[in-house]
């Protein structure tokens, strides 16, 4: 498995696999961890078995089409489907298609690892140079050949999520219905709200793929949650050094329920002014307006950086 896998799911393999499972975790993605396992069977001699580009891996996947259906005393509208490799959904879209044909298949992938949308436009598999591995269950570079050959024919509509929408929705689901999924988890159901007014009283089934949520990793899916949901917001801003500037920010610049989430300061000169990093969390949007309106009224200088990526990601 890659070196970024979760300790929950490494811990869950072994508790499954017992003496009979050695964990191995090498690359930075799913595609470089694969690429080892196949090095390390052809140097010893061993059977591979591929997690979703084989024919009997996705026959067994599409029982849980069966078990669906089997369960199910009406038709089912739409089924929301989670995208990684694609062996579920080729699986899974084979068993609708010929026993309910008409339920609305919707593909699902993570926005930063859409690699069954790009082959879909390609018209053929490519490789996506880089992706955005957070939703590590559902994050390849490259999807299966045989996955795509029977997801091309069979999902009639393939949609993307944001990270930091997926995280809002394991967030909703811990605090709602006291469910835990981990992110790829939480994929189909981060999809329905592009689908609001189109499902208002149909049939929705949407697979939850994967409970192997971490609890460390809870803090950074709050923050991915509440910077999507534009609820935290990172300035520097370049406070005069002199004694009360701090006391003036947070008396005539905040409001009444910003709340100060991180502030770095450190003094290394006597120049006029010295940057901080401040973080800020508002219970509304439209707050963030209503600070920075605040801070050209007092002509204090700042810099905005939610919106400068490169910037954002060195700095938080």
């Amino acid at each position: 498995m890659p070196t970024t896998t979760p300790n929950q799911k490494i811990k869950q393999v072994r508790m499954y696999g017992k003496d009979n499972v050695e964990i191995i975790l090498t690359g930075d993605t799913f595609d470089e961890a694969q690429a080892e396992a196949m090095k390390e069977c052809q140097s010893k001699k061993l059977s591979f078995i591929p997690p979703f580009d084989d024919i009997t891996i996705i026959e067994g996947q599409a029982t849980i089409g069966l078990e669906i259906l089997e369960s199910s005393i009406e038709k089912i509208d739409y089924l929301f489907i989670p995208i990684g490799g694609g062996g579920l959904a080729a699986g899974l879209s084979t068993v609708f298609k010929q026993i309910s044909p008409e339920t609305k298949l919707i593909g699902v992938e993570p926005e930063g690892a859409a690699s069954m949308k790009a082959a879909m436009a390609a018209g053929k598999v490519v490789r996506l140079e880089n992706i955005n591995t957070f939703v590590d269950g559902a994050a390849v570079k490259e999807v299966g050949k045989i996955p795509f050959e029977i997801c091309k024919n069979n999902i009639e509509t393939i949609v993307t999520v944001p990270e930091g929408k997926i995280c809002t929705t394991i967030l909703e689901l811990y605090n709602e219905e006291a469910m835990v999924v981990e992110p790829a988890g939480a994929l189909s159901i981060a999809a329905l709200d592009l689908f609001k007014e189109e499902i208002k009283g149909k049939n929705v089934v949407c697979i939850a793929s994967g409970g192997n949520n971490d609890i460390t990793r809870m803090e950074e899916i709050k923050e991915r949650s509440l910077l999507y949901e534009k609820l935290k917001h990172y300035f520097l801003i370049r406070f005069p050094q002199r004694p009360g500037a701090l006391k003036e920010f947070l008396v005539d610049v905040l409001g009444p329920t910003d709340d100060v989430t991180h502030f770095e300061y450190h003094k290394k000169n006597n120049r006029n002014t010295g940057p901080a990093l401040v973080g800020i969390a508002v219970k509304k949007p439209d707050d963030l307006s209503l600070i920075i309106e605040r801070l050209i009224e007092k002509k204090i200088k700042y810099e905005y950086l939610n919106d400068q990526s490169d910037l954002f990601h060195y700095i938080i």
